[in-house]
This record gives structure tokens, sequence and C-alpha cells, in this order.
């Protein structure tokens, strides 16, 4: 009986140990860059002939998950462009006459600092018009931790920065933490 009282404690241990790192690998992350629009897509005015879609810079934003302390970089010609983050409503009116912030160095990088939506324009003439523009959802902290995240709202469809989690995902993460809690403090090992 020893012999299998010892086998359960030392099966629990292990598991107690697997647990605690899946639960720090899932809250710890590193900051990232994203250059806007991927590889395949560019901070400019996309053309007639262009296979994207005016709002393709959007469409590359909502495939993406952004997090506080995430950067995203732009790569342009200074010479005939900027970027402007600007407020909602300046976004959807193309706005450039008072931005939060202005950059025209060409190689641009901005730090998500907080949660909520991001707004960002061109600040060449008539580029905001043609779709050159970009709004980019920065998850909160409670946020990131859950599995099951809904999809960043479209342009059209947005109406504020929450994102919620699905249910599922919420009452799994909660449920791990439990289970890791009981199972500590089943071994004694909490404080």
């Amino acid at each position: 009986m020893a012999g299998f009282a010892r086998a359960v404690s030392s099966s629990s241990s292990s598991l107690v140990i697997l647990l605690l790192v899946f639960l720090a690998r899932t809250s710890l992350s590193e900051a990232r860059e994203f250059l806007v629009g991927g590889k395949t897509e560019a901070w400019n005015v996309t053309s007639s002939s262009s296979h994207h879609s005016p709002d393709s810079l959007n469409q590359w934003a909502e495939s993406s998950r952004f997090l506080i302390g995430d950067s995203l970089v732009w790569n342009y010609d200074s010479n005939k462009d900027s970027v402007l983050q600007v407020s909602k409503r300046d976004y959807v009116t193309c706005n450039t006459s008072s931005p939060i912030a202005e950059f025209k160095d060409g190689n641009t990088k901005v730090r998500l600092d907080k949660a909520g939506p991001f707004y960002f324009i061109s600040g060449a003439e008539g580029h905001c018009e043609k779709g050159q523009r970009l709004i980019v959802v920065v998850m909160s902290e409670r946020h990131r931790r859950h599995l099951g995240i809904a999809p960043a709202p479209s342009p059209a469809e947005f109406q504020g920065p929450a994102i919620a989690p699905t249910s599922g995902a919420t009452r799994f993460q909660g449920g791990l933490v439990v289970v890791t809690l009981v199972v500590l403090s089943g071994l004694g090992l909490m404080w």
C-alpha cells in the first residue's frame, strides 16, 4: 500500500509541475513587432489594377491578435507619405488636420501601450479616402489569457473597444486555475 501511495504522490507532483509550466507559458509572452500589412501588403494606396481591396489593411489587422506592448512597424517613402495616429472620428472622416501623433520618418514604429482601438491614416492627400487606413484593436490583459477570442471587428461594424472571450474559453481557463489550486492544496503545497 505504501508503494501505491508513493506512486500516486509522484504522479501528482508531476501533474502539478506540468500544470504550472502550462500556466506560466500561457500567461507570459514577449512583445512582438508587426510589419503593417504583413509581407504582402504595404503602406500605400491600392490601385484599381491591384488584387487587394481598399480595406486590405484592416483585413490583415483582423487576422492578427495585438497585445499591450506589441509594436506596429510601417515602411514607406517618407518623401511621399506619412502615418497619422488619429481619433475614431478623424479616421472615419479621413481628417488629417489634428492627428494624435504624426510620423514622417519612412520607418515608423508605434508601441501599442494600452488596450482598445488605435486608428491610423495616411497623411498624404487623398490616400485615406482610397483605403490607406488601419484600425488595430489591442486586447486587454484579462482577454489575452483566454484561448477563444472573438474576431476583431471590421471598420464598418466597430462599436467600441470591448472584445469578449467565448464563454467556453472562460470556463476552461477558470477551471484550469481551480484544478491547479485544488491539486496544490491537496498536496500541501499551498502557502
